[in-house]
């Protein structure tokens, strides 16, 4: 295979990025991560397989209980899409997985974590062909090219989409947000420029006019990536999607068998977003624009004419003598046409007149006329007829016309403005329902005020509202209810957006029909019946458009054609699916055997299971595996990409490439994987006729019963409408049961540096781009930090920098500290050699012997936050652990540092060890290289951090912790006492002393409760007695029984004391009236802490008092009485004096 050099490319895109200078430290660190990275590849640590079904029989052993007996993990992510290379996003998305993975791997689990190339669709075959036509417009190098030449028509940048959703009515459909943009290639007119963009020299860029050379060379480039980037993959799991690679191709193929088989798969005309250019559906993966856009069904209402307006004779006078005319009126509530009044146009819109057959003729806008060209309505399906006349919808307007089963039927209606239409939704004619449209009602009431602004005759309009159906809320006419309790006063108030859509719900959900056949029907059930009636007696007929602007990879505007097509028949029984299988995907997804990981992602998967229909799963045009029984067609991207994390299970046994061209370690021809074998291997038969070894045969059926089912999905949220439904109804429908996937995690989109990631703005950054700028780790770390919920997550370069300034100290440190220690037995002969270590790392001295409070205190801080990391990674909260287990990890050491230098007793040996040895294997999930460095060249471990055991939960003493939040919540106190002061100082005030002079403070503290306090002490334990429940109190009674004179601080300590059960403190520990520490001792062992952070300060006096302010041990000055007063338990007092 041919190779390509891809460099970084020119870094316009980068313009708004950090820019590094500085790059010794980071260096240094990236020197690390390629050693590590060498030595984790030859020595073959993230390679894994089941036990072998040579040890433990195949028949010997349940699947479940082999699972049981070896705990294992597989998780995958979405496979990237190989038509350039990968972003710093591909980098996020897959560290969900990937820490994950680098947690259960500590935890002994065997874990799979494999990552495949996709390549199936238009998009590179689009480029490819782009790429064609440049170099027969510049030559091979594109050496005509001059920068004024005109864009091509060709390779224009798409129009942005701005027009509203036409469908924003239909209750029943989920909407996406997002919409795939050509961002990512910045502002490139050309193919061959983005090319360049990319880092492929302009001499290798006509290679790439063959869509197969993209194959070739993305996918390497991709491996490499995301190997520099430390992923800790299978690689011999890997593999290309398309005929690329034979073996992948023999499975979809086996796969699409399997499915039209079952019944899932149906050929017959249906509707789909189409592509006149490409002559083919354009589905998700086909855009460049429009990602997850469907087509939106319409009820095409004909209203014919009966008199046309005075100004619109002309127009149409050359329409033959017995033309029937209709005016389209597209609705998606065909049950409020009972309550027609009127029919809108746009004034500003240019009509179409069109023949359709015999002599009937419809009016219409030229996107409606653009849509019906492929639906069978004209009489030659795709070809877009010319209009027998045109007529403006200003001349049109007074036009009487016909209101079929309206109450309105005998008199008809006339033909009405309405400025807000827009020609490219629906057909651009509306039907008049001011009965169930609250913007209709305030249209029609604007209309009767203002008729000759309007250019209407009063006697036009129809000032009774009709509806056929009652709703709870707003009886029968929700209109007008809507309006008049709102007091809308315009049609254009922005609030009717929203009254519209309640109006809707509340029809399509509590409505029930009162007139007409369908009385006494739910609108529910009566929506589909009404339409079927309609279509039946000529009165309407189906339309459907896009629910969106759509752009093909092409650069095609898509329409919605209706076409025989092979599709899966996804969906509700409702909406034309397999009601059976949507179901059993619903079930799966209730059962509690799916981890969707939050509930926004459950509810939008409900959504998409309530809307989503039957889907194309063939094209014509692009790359992929041919249909197996069709061979005219290829098997659609989202299509051949839904159970693939069956083949990873096995791949290593049929290639050694990614590309199929070496048989793998089962010596197996692609012919001898024939759809029986398949059945076999992935356990839906138990017996085949092969000639394949049967030990080759039963090791790869292991492989497969052993690591399904899948135990995690990571994805962007953008895949769940689509790929991650299909991933569902794929496995539901090949599989049993227990093979079904068990987590699914959407992940937000990232941003970079607060902002949306574009090429055009100079706010992106490539994979590569990252790690060569970054290096691997403060890369990694910087992308755990940047979120982990549903919502977008933030990328911010200045925290990569900083990681990359921490690593190298603390890497630096732990060096110095650990392998040149100087041990010393006391904490005298500390305090006599630190006064003769001028210039050195005094941390390198370190004690020996007893811990003192500080070492207890440390300890118990260092195992309490691994507990807490712990419990974020069992979460898969990568932001959390990195928090507990490096920031809030090295603060603690950094304390423990400052506090035993300050009290003149050092840092003991062997906590310095376990901090080192906490910090490497906290770490290792989301920064393994520098955390095996740590692990094998510091703390000269022999076997890699990756496999080492994570830090089991250990015993944390409540008391210490107690004592440690103490001393800290002291010290803040104390500081911030001192930097009043100072501020008063600023301000010309007096103050009661001076603190840039050298001061002295005195520190009270009491152990007596005050009553109020020990009141609430009572009324919380009497509480938790009475209902056995420490995680709620009922707030209202505790406040009941309080003195009201102290209601107010009572109150806040009542929550506080909840907010720790809540926490987990053992209320025991919480409701102890005596602390669980000496606090008059601890506070004497502060005292050299004190001292250092307050540098003024010449004496600290620490004092027990009772109550009153007296101390039994001292004179308490009267001038001191009041601040001695207030002391309360755990909570001193300080008094300062020059």
């Amino acid at each position: 295979m041919e190779t390509i050099s891809i460099k970084s490319g020119d870094d316009s895109h980068q313009q708004k990025t950090l820019k590094i200078e500085n790059t010794d430290k980071r260096d240094v660190l990236v020197e690390i991560e390629k050693k590590y990275q060498e030595i984790w590849a030859n020595n073959h640590v993230f390679e894994t397989a089941a036990p072998s079904s040579v040890d433990i029989p195949i028949d010997s052993i349940s699947p479940q209980e082999l699972r049981t007996r070896y705990p294992k993990f597989f998780a995958t992510m979405a496979y990237p899409y190989m038509n350039g290379t990968l972003h710093v996003g591909h980098g996020f998305t897959i560290s969900k997985a990937e820490f994950a993975a680098g947690y259960l791997r500590m935890q002994g689990k065997r874990v799979l974590l494999p990552l495949g190339f996709h390549c199936t669709g238009m998009a590179i075959k689009a480029c490819a062909d782009k790429l064609v036509r440049e170099i027969e417009m510049f030559g091979q190098n594109f050496e005509r090219y001059i920068e004024d030449i005109p864009t091509h028509s060709d390779i224009e940048t798409p129009q942005d989409t701005t027009a509203a959703a036409s469908n924003a009515t239909d209750v029943t459909k989920f909407k996406s947000s997002k919409s795939k943009t050509a961002a990512k290639s910045g502002k490139a007119k050309y193919q061959f420029q983005i090319m360049l963009s990319l880092g492929i020299s302009k001499e290798d860029i006509h290679r790439f006019a063959d869509p197969y050379h993209w194959v070739n060379v993305f996918p390497e480039a991709g491996m490499q990536d995301l190997a520099s980037f430390g992923l800790r993959v299978d690689w011999r799991r890997s593999f290309v999607t398309t005929d690329a690679n034979p073996y992948y191709d023999s499975f979809v193929r086996w796969q699409m068998n399997k499915l039209k088989e079952l019944g899932k798969i149906k050929f017959g005309k249906r509707y789909t977003v189409y592509s006149p250019l490409d002559q083919q559906p354009c589905l998700d993966h086909d855009r460049s624009e429009g990602e997850g856009i469907t087509v939106q069904e319409y009820t095409a209402v004909k209203i014919k004419v009966r008199k046309w307006s005075e100004l619109a004779k002309p127009p149409v006078q050359d329409l033959p003598p017995n033309a029937k005319v209709y005016f389209i009126a597209a609705t998606l509530r065909p049950e409020t046409i009972y309550g027609v009044n009127g029919c809108f146009v746009g004034p500003s819109i240019t009509y179409g007149i069109f023949h359709t057959s015999g002599d009937e003729y419809i009016v219409i806008s030229n996107h409606a006329a653009r849509n019906m060209a492929f639906q069978g309505i004209f009489p030659e399906w795709g070809k877009i007829p010319e209009a027998v006349t045109k007529v403006s919808g200003k001349e049109i307007l007074g036009t009487h016309v016909d209101a079929p089963l309206s109450y309105r039927r005998d008199e008809g209606v006339r033909v009405l403005p309405m400025e807000t239409i827009k020609e490219v939704e629906g057909t651009g004619i509306v039907s008049s329902i001011p009965a169930n449209s609250p913007s209709h009602y305030a249209h029609m009431i604007d209309l009767a005020n203002k008729p000759d602004y309007h250019g209407i005759k009063e006697k036009w309009l129809v000032r009774c509202a009709f509806s056929a159906f009652n709703t709870p809320a707003y009886g029968t006419l929700p209109g007008p209810a809507l309006v008049k309790r709102n007091n809308i006063k315009s049609p254009k108030d922005p609030k009717l957006t929203e009254f519209e859509e309640i109006a809707c719900k509340e029809e399509f959900y509590r409505g029930i029909m009162f007139i007409g056949t369908f009385a006494k029907k739910p609108v529910q059930q009566a929506r589909p019946l009404i339409k079927d009636d309609l279509i039946k007696s000529g009165l309407a007929f189906n339309y459907a458009e896009p629910d969106g602007m759509v752009i093909s990879r092409s650069k095609d505007e898509c329409v919605a054609a209706h076409l025989d097509q092979w599709y899966l028949n996804y969906g509700t029984e409702e909406n034309g699916g397999d009601g059976e299988w949507c179901k059993n995907v619903i079930e799966h997804l209730d059962s509690g055997n799916l981890n969707t990981f939050s509930t926004e992602a459950k509810n939008q998967f409900e959504n998409t299971l309530g809307w989503l229909g039957q889907w194309a799963c063939a094209r014509s045009y692009g790359l992929g595996s041919k249909l197996p029984w069709d061979q005219s067609f290829i098997v659609e991207s989202l299509s051949d990409s839904t159970i693939y994390p069956a083949y990873y299970t096995i791949a290593h046994y049929l290639h050694m490439d990614i590309y199929g061209k070496e048989q793998g370690i089962g010596n197996i021809s692609v012919q001898q994987m024939t759809d029986e074998v398949w059945d076999y291997v992935f356990a839906r038969v138990d017996e085949v006729d092969t000639d394949i070894e049967l030990d080759t045969l039963r090791a790869m059926r292991r492989e497969f019963t052993y690591w399904y089912p899948l135990d995690l999905r990571v994805s962007g949220k953008d895949l769940m409408q689509n790929h991650l439904i299909f991933f569902l109804y794929i496995h539901a429908a090949i599989w049993p049961e227990e093979y079904w996937p068990r987590g699914i995690r959407p992940n937000g989109h990232l941003l970079l540096n607060g902002d949306k990631m574009a090429k055009s703005t100079g706010n992106f950054l490539t994979l590569r781009e990252t790690v060569e700028k970054f290096g691997a780790d403060a890369s990694r770390i910087a992308i755990a930090d940047a979120g982990d919920s549903i919502e977008d997550a933030n990328f911010e370069e200045a925290v990569a920098n900083k990681t990359i300034l921490k690593l190298y100290e603390l890497k630096k440190w732990l060096e110095e500290v650990i392998q040149e220690p100087k041990l010393i037995d006391s904490a005298e002969e500390y305090a006599k050699m630190r006064d003769d270590y001028p210039g050195k790392n005094l941390d390198t001295v370190q004690r020996k012997g007893d811990f003192n409070i500080w070492d207890k205190l440390f300890q118990n801080e260092l195992r309490q936050l691994a507990n807490e990391a712990r419990k974020s990674y069992d979460g898969f909260l990568f932001k959390g652990a990195l928090r507990f287990g490096f920031y809030d990890f090295t603060t603690a050491r950094d304390f423990y540092r400052e506090v035993t230098r300050a009290a003149r007793c050092g840092m003991h040996h062997d906590l310095i060890r376990e901090y080192a040895e906490f910090q490497s294997l906290l770490l290792a999930p989301i920064a393994p290289h520098w955390a095996d460095y740590v692990w094998q060249e510091i703390l000269e471990n022999s076997t890699t951090v990756n496999t080492a055991p994570f830090p089991e939960s250990s015993k944390i003493d409540t008391g210490l912790t107690a004592t440690l939040n103490y001393i800290r919540a002291t010290i803040s106190n104390v500081t911030s006492a001192q930097a009043s002061q100072e501020k008063k100082l600023a301000k010309g005030k007096n103050t009661p002393f001076d603190p840039r002079k050298p001061f002295q403070m005195s520190i009270f503290c009491t152990t007596t409760l005050p009553e109020w306090q020990s009141k609430c002490l009572d009324l919380v334990h009497e509480e938790i007695e009475k209902t056995g429940d420490c995680t709620t109190l009922d707030m209202k009674a505790i406040s009941q029984s309080i003195d009201q004179k102290h209601a107010k601080k009572a109150m806040s300590f009542v929550v506080e004391l909840k907010r720790r059960i809540n926490a987990g403190e053992p209320s025991s520990v919480v409701l102890d009236k005596k602390l669980s520490f000496n606090e008059l001792a601890i506070l004497k062992e502060m005292d050299p802490i004190l001292r250092q952070v307050l540098p003024k300060l010449e004496k600290v006096v620490v004092l027990a008092v009772d109550e009153d302010g007296k101390s039994g041990g001292a004179d308490v000055l009267d001038s001191m009485l009041p601040t001695a007063a207030c002391a309360l338990p755990s909570n001193p007092t300080f008094y300062f004096e020059n």
